[in-house]
């Protein structure tokens, strides 16, 4: 029974692959292929194909892999009423809630509408400003009351200025 799947191909780690006919007792390794169809890039999604010779050994009883089966349906060949379908499997996601693709990102638009959310929230008045800044006003104003603190302005002094200030 003639099968029609596909034959890897390409380095390690970068795979290329060729879509054949081949006999089903042989190895797709073998290298005994009754007719090549084409290739599948599957790094760029690309598939080179012959439709004409795919569509005459389907008519003639070969049987595609499931992988090459959706390819050709994929690519416009009409299988016959005998290919089975196929099952496409429900897959279990672990932990979806952690993924990055499960939990799209805020957009920035979405950032700044809550930050003038919290700015409107919180409105401040005119006269709450003007005490603000005058308490900050008195404090740049009031001399050194601790002995620490005039040490510390003493301490900014380079030793130049101090120098000069003894001779």
């Amino acid at each position: 029974m003639l099968t029609i799947r596909m034959q890897r191909t390409g380095r390690k780690g970068h795979a290329m692959f060729r879509v054949v006919v081949q006999d089903s007792r042989q190895a797709p390794t073998s290298g005994k292929v009754v007719a090549a169809l084409g290739s599948y890039d599957p790094h760029a999604k690309t598939l080179i194909l012959n439709k004409e010779k795919a569509t005459f050994y389907l008519e003639h009883g070969a049987q595609p892999s499931d992988r090459a089966a959706r390819l050709l349906k994929n690519e416009g060949v009409k299988l016959p009423t005998w290919v089975k379908e196929p099952i496409v499997k429900e897959r279990a996601v672990r932990n979806a809630e952690k993924r990055r693709s499960t939990n799209p990102e805020k957009p920035a638009e979405a950032e700044e509408a809550s930050a003038e959310e919290a700015a409107v929230a919180e409105p401040e008045t005119p006269a709450e400003e003007a005490s603000a800044e005058a308490t900050v006003a008195e404090a740049s104003e009031t001399p050194a009351e601790t002995p620490e603190a005039a040490a510390d302005e003493s301490a900014d002094e380079t030793p130049a200025e101090t120098e000069k200030d003894n001779v």
